[in-house]
């Protein structure tokens, strides 16, 4: 039997060191929809697919 394998997924802490931010600012991008959030539970969980998306488009 093969299970699914879910995408990877972020704490907030792990994106503000990979961003090189606060904490806070992360909370920001996500309240602007910027970044993605999924709860799982009572925590925020970011997919690394959207993080890669956010640097992408400041690539442009």
């Amino acid at each position: 039997m093969v299970r699914p394998v879910a995408p990877p997924m972020l704490t907030v802490r792990e994106v503000a060191e990979k961003l090189a931010v606060c904490r806070a600012t992360v909370y920001a991008l996500l309240e602007r929809g910027e970044l993605e959030r999924v709860w799982i539970g009572n925590s925020i969980r970011i997919p690394a697919a959207s993080l890669e998306a956010l640097l992408a488009r400041g690539r442009r």
